[in-house]
């Protein structure tokens, strides 16, 4: 590395991805308003769908969000009927959420949409570098702790 001449902002791995990143949330936001929804919501969904969490405090916990902002979420998916909400019997205090058919059927939607963005992004690379960019994606996500399907 030069000190006298660095290598620009624009080509560091931070500055890209957090750009591409803002791109990608901005496609994927318009793409699940036609439903309805904004990215927390399809992130709720997908969180119930894995089993990672099920009462309010815990999916708050996990999508590292106050659990305030995931009563408003459910309050909203339960109302679409994709989240059914009931009081846990050992603890009156605790509400759980599960996932309804109608909201697996929701989340399957929202998921073709976020591939159909992927294909947006990705259409200017072969089928070889877009595998070799989910891999390395995946890489990245693993070790920053956050969940990645295979």
């Amino acid at each position: 590395m030069d000190a006298v001449n660095p290598p620009s902002l624009t080509s560091s791995l931070a500055f890209r991805l957090g750009t591409l990143g803002t791109v990608a949330t901005a496609r994927f936001t318009a793409a699940v308003e036609s439903r309805g929804l904004k990215p927390k919501h399809v992130a709720l969904l997908a969180t119930l769908d894995a089993g990672a969490a099920a009462s309010q405090l815990e999916l708050a916990q996990v999508m590292g969000v106050a659990p305030s902002l995931v009563v408003s979420l459910a309050d909203q998916l339960q109302a679409l009927g994709a989240v059914a909400r009931e009081r846990d019997p050992a603890d009156r205090r605790r509400q759980t959420l599960t996932l309804t058919e109608d909201g697996r059927s929701l989340l399957h939607e929202c998921t073709a949409l976020a591939h159909a963005v992927d294909d947006e992004l990705a259409a200017a690379l072969s089928p070889a570098e877009r595998e070799s960019l989910r891999r390395a994606l995946g890489v990245l996500a693993r070790e920053a702790g956050l969940p990645v399907a295979e």
